[in-house]
């Protein structure tokens, strides 16, 4: 994976959170539809600038790593959220855990970098 990959894709979910959050805010009317939205924008913008930080603070594989796993979790997560708060059949809720579990795995290995070397 190139050294611009990574960034690029935090921008890109950075990006997608601002627009998907405003979208919600303004489109939605279901209260319950606009937590989703609330919950997915945090998330995902959240992970988007952990992923600059983890990278200027350390770019060597296992941060690349975590980074990786966090953008995946963040978009899985948030992306399960944001389809159901536009309407989405309910089984798309069965990604959630997984993204949750990739967001848990990123952290973990950003631990285990901080603890080495």
């Amino acid at each position: 994976m190139n050294n611009r990959l990574l960034p690029a894709l935090a921008a890109l979910c950075a990006f997608l959170a601002v627009a998907l959050g405003s979208a919600g805010s303004h489109m939605l009317k279901d209260p319950v539809a606009k937590g989703w939205v609330s919950t997915a924008t945090s998330y995902l913008l959240l992970h988007s600038i952990a992923v600059f930080a983890l990278l200027a603070w350390r770019n060597i594989g296992l941060i690349r790593l975590s980074s990786a796993l966090l953008l995946a979790g963040a978009a899985l997560f948030s992306g399960s959220l944001y389809a159901l708060a536009f309407g989405a059949s309910h089984q798309v809720a069965i990604v959630a855990p997984v993204g949750g579990t990739l967001l848990l795995l990123g952290w973990a290995f950003t631990a285990v970098s901080a603890c080495s070397s």
